[in-house]
C-alpha cells in the first residue's frame, strides 16, 4: 500500500486523472444533458486538456504549486460555473499542501477539506443540493477518518464516498443552475458536477494504486 507520494510522482497522477477525464467527456456531456446543458464533458476535457499541457510544459516547484497550476488551468480553460467551481477545489485545496514535500494521508485530507471549504464559500452549495458538493464533502470526511491509514488507503475511502454521494444526487432535487428549473424531472439523474468529482478521485486512486509502494 502506497503511504505517500513524491512531487513527480504526485504529477504523474494528476497527468493521469486528467488522461482519464478527457475520455470521458462524452459520458459527462451524456449525463448533462439529463439535466443541464449537455456540455460539462466539453469543458472538462478543455480543462483537463489546458492541465495536461501546463504539467508537461513545465514541472511545479512544490505540491502547492502542483495543484495551484492545475486549478489555474481549470479556471482558465473550462469557462463558466464549472471552471470556477473546478478550478477553487483544486486552488484552495493546494493551501492545505503548503509547505508539505510529500502527498500523504494527511495532505489529502487537507487538500479535500481546504478544497470543500473554497468551493462551499465560492458557490454557496450545501450538501443535499445537488452539486458537486455533494460528492466532495463525504470524500473530505473519508480521507480524514481514515489517515493514519496512508495515502492509498485514505483515497480509496474517498473515492468510494464520492462515488456514494455521486448517487445519492439521482434523489435529490436540485438547488441551484437549470437542473433546479426542472423541479422534479431531475429525479433520477444524478449531478454531473458530483460525476466528474467522484472520478477524479477514483482516478486518483487507480493513479496511487498503480505505483509501488
Amino acid at each position: 500500500m502506497k503511504a505517500a507520494c513524491t512531487l513527480e510522482e504526485t504529477r504523474r497522477v494528476l497527468l493521469f486523472v486528467a488522461a482519464r477525464m478527457i475520455a470521458s467527456q462524452d459520458v459527462l456531456s451524456e449525463a448533462d444533458r439529463q439535466i443541464g446543458d449537455g456540455d460539462h464533458g466539453v469543458g472538462m476535457g478543455r480543462g483537463f486538456e489546458a492541465v495536461q499541457t501546463r504539467l508537461l510544459q513545465a514541472a511545479p516547484a512544490s505540491l502547492e504549486d502542483l495543484f495551484k497550476t492545475t486549478g489555474m488551468a481549470l479556471l482558465t480553460s473550462i469557462g463558466g460555473a464549472s471552471g470556477a467551481i473546478f478550478g477553487t477545489w483544486f486552488r484552495s485545496g493546494a493551501k492545505g499542501l503548503a509547505g508539505a514535500e510529500q502527498l500523504d494521508a494527511g495532505g489529502l485530507a487537507a487538500f479535500l477539506r481546504e478544497g470543500l471549504a473554497g468551493v462551499q464559500e465560492r458557490g454557496k452549495a450545501q450538501e443535499g443540493g445537488k452539486t458537486m458538493v455533494d460528492s466532495l464533502a463525504p470524500a473530505a470526511r473519508a480521507a480524514a477518518e481514515r489517515q493514519s491509514e496512508g495515502l492509498e488507503a485514505a483515497l480509496a475511502a474517498a473515492a468510494q464516498a464520492a462515488e456514494d454521494g455521486m448517487q445519492r444526487t439521482e434523489g435529490m432535487l436540485a438547488a441551484v443552475g437549470r437542473a433546479k428549473t426542472l423541479g422534479e424531472r431531475a429525479l433520477g439523474h444524478p449531478d454531473p458536477g458530483a460525476i466528474s468529482t467522484a472520478l477524479i478521485l477514483r482516478s486518483m486512486f487507480q493513479a496511487v494504486a498503480q505505483m509501488d509502494g
